[in-house]
């Protein structure tokens, strides 16, 4: 494991990470108070807010927040960073093959990593949805006649947020951080003054209050966790986003500030139901007093739009490293900041997770319905996290056998509890993410198999690179002024489209470029390790370029590198050659024949080379070939 640069630096910029982190790390778990203890409490499931069960409840939410977020994901997952980077699709990528990596990884395990990363992006469609409907929904507490206004305001927020997102966030994430210290700050004044009226329900940090709900309540007690696990929503956002932020900042701002905050406020909802059991309707807004209603309404939303942003970034960067790590067609990626390389903008996917998130709006139209489909997403990465984190511990680290399985069960069994108790939900909601989940894997496993299978079909129709060389002089095409680029996937073959054009055309550039461009299992490669020139004979150059997973090709620049490294060039007489395959579904055996189909069309809507690589249009011949799968 390494350590990430911003955890090298000094406390007054560790300070300033932590309040980024404020501001794009804490979000969705910040704004959970909205909504997780009025569940419990409020609904077609819900505990009678009874002395006891208030207790117990809130020993299960306290002991949540300590176990899950704080010991699970800030002592032991925060460790498992892909140099620096965090986030189910790093932590996979850890584990895959690549250079000073040989060891296979279980086909399975690969599958499981797939599922965990599909279902964030479930996550990422409810998490707007939710968050936004559940501020919104404080207008009723202002007044009932507000309500028919919760829908149609709801909706104008989430379509004005994701239409901004082609303008990037630069200059809105400047305030993050801020609005999230005071949206903290008030949260845990409004639960402080309610803790001082009811003092005695701090007991509930005692775990005995926890294990006596279990013991009076049963099964139905153990379905509580369904809402309880509403507390932990956004601790894989601490993965995600380490990243950005480092061990370190996101360390500090958690237990400086975001902990004790919602501490403070869970508990202060449970002092008012202790006192009012009535208040389960809207234990939060409750707690305010009448004049602080629309204020903390507009701070709420704020808030809310916050968490949602930091989920949709989220969406954007896994949809990124998916592409590079080949388990996603390529997607049209906007850089929209020249200084922050992560300020990225993918519209494929703000499409989609606009659409889904108005759906859920429409379709569940209140935040307590649109809880039930909320927690199986969290739960079932929560425990895929572990997994993969347990074999990084293994495998990569060489941690002692006991040592990860004592980890791996402890962590399990509370993954396992909660994904239990949210997966008797499927049916009031629960379906959504599974569903999405399903849809999303089947897209990713689909491309990965069918890239695989397309590289052994051209493979077989290549002849190896130097057994070209050795035969052109055999029978020479004419040879042009110039440079021309055949970008392949393998190396060591002769590019199909080198062949095809020979053919046809019978003539040849003076200097050739035979161009790979691979991924490597890294956030990010050194500008020394990132091209290999080797001069082969009749003015042919192999070429191997390596990009991180968080990066984005651009073959024009590396032909400016390539001029250092011997292989003269100028992007003005240089002619980039690119195979277009047309996929031709058979009975051939490879894949099932609508997953042969469906790879298809995921190569016919993928993005253009050209634009993918950043080649100029004007530069580029693209030669096609047929291919039957």
């Amino acid at each position: 494991m390494t350590s990430t640069p911003p955890d090298r630096a000094g406390s007054g910029q560790a300070l300033k990470l932590s309040l980024g982190a404020l501001g794009v790390v804490y979000g969705d778990i910040g704004t959970s108070p909205l909504y997780a203890l009025r569940e419990c409490f409020h609904g077609p499931h819900a505990m009678v807010a009874s002395s006891d069960n208030v207790l117990g409840i809130l020993s299960l939410i306290f002991w949540a927040l300590i176990l899950v977020v704080s010991i699970k994901y800030v002592a032991f997952i925060l460790r498992a960073d892909n140099r620096g980077e965090g986030g189910i699709l790093a932590l996979l990528a850890l584990l895959l093959p690549g250079r000073g990596r040989t060891r296979p990884v279980p086909a399975g395990l690969v599958l499981l990593g797939l599922f965990g990363a599909a279902l964030l992006y479930g996550d990422s469609m409810i998490t707007p949805a939710i968050s936004v409907l559940s501020a919104v929904e404080g207008l009723e507490v202002v007044t009932p006649a507000l309500g028919k206004a919760v829908l149609p305001l709801t909706l104008a927020i989430l379509v004005g947020l994701f239409a901004v997102q082609r303008h990037g966030t630069a200059r809105v994430g400047a305030v993050f951080g801020p609005v999230m210290v005071v949206w903290f700050t008030v949260i845990g004044a409004l639960g402080l003054v309610a803790v001082a009226r009811e003092p005695a329900v701090l007991r509930a940090a005692l775990p005995s209050y926890g294990a006596a709900f279990f013991r009076d309540n049963g099964l139905e007690g153990f379905l509580i966790l369904g809402a309880v696990v509403l507390v932990v929503t956004g601790g894989e956002a601490l993965y995600a986003d380490m990243g950005h932020f480092g061990r370190r900042p996101i360390r500090l701002a958690w237990f400086g500030l975001v902990l004790p905050a919602l501490l403070v406020n869970y508990f202060g909802q449970g002092a008012l139901l202790l006192g009012s059991p009535d208040s389960a309707r809207s234990p939060f807004y409750l707690l305010a007093p009448d004049w602080a209603l629309y204020p903390l309404v507009a701070l709420g939303t704020a808030a809310t739009i916050i968490a949602s942003q930091a989920v949709i970034s989220g969406a954007f960067s896994l949809s990124r490293q998916a592409v590079q790590l080949g388990f996603c067609p390529r997607l049209s990626i906007v850089h929209t900041s020249r200084e922050e390389i992560g300020q990225i903008y993918v519209p494929q996917v703000n499409g989609l997770l606009l659409f889904a998130t108005a759906a859920l709006v429409v379709g569940f139209r209140t935040s307590s319905n649109l809880a039930a489909a909320y927690g199986i997403a969290v739960a079932g990465t929560m425990t895929l996290t572990t997994v993969l984190f347990c074999v990084a511990a293994r495998r990569c680290w060489r941690w002692s056998l006991p040592a990860v399985a004592a980890m791996g069960a402890a962590f399990l069994v509370l993954d396992g509890a909660f994904l239990i108790a949210t997966l008797t939900k499927f049916l009031h909601g629960g379906w959504f993410p599974i569903v999405a989940a399903l849809g999303i894997f089947t897209v990713m496993t689909t491309w990965s198999r069918g890239r695989r299978i397309l590289a052994e079909r051209l493979r077989a129709s290549e002849q190896p690179l130097e057994r070209f060389l050795e035969r052109l002089p055999d029978d020479p095409p004419i040879r042009i002024p110039g440079t021309a680029i055949f970008l392949t996937s393998d190396p060591a073959g002769t590019p199909v489209a080198l062949l095809q054009n020979i053919k046809h055309n019978r003539v040849l550039h003076a200097r050739v470029g035979v161009l790979t461009v691979r991924t490597e299992e890294v956030p990010h490669v050194t500008a020394e390790e990132r091209l290999d020139v080797e001069p082969l004979a009749h003015g042919f150059y192999r070429m191997v370029s390596w990009y991180g997973f968080m990066e984005h090709p651009d073959v024009p620049r590396l032909l400016d590198l390539a001029r250092t490294k011997g292989f003269d060039c100028r992007l003005g007489d240089t002619t980039f050659f690119l195979g277009n395959e047309t996929i031709l579904a058979t009975e051939i055996p490879g894949m099932a024949i609508w997953r042969e189909k469906l790879f298809a069309y995921l190569a016919r809507n993928a993005e253009r080379a050209t634009a993918f690589f950043r080649i100029p249009p004007e530069r580029v011949i693209e030669v096609g070939t047929q291919v039957r799968f």
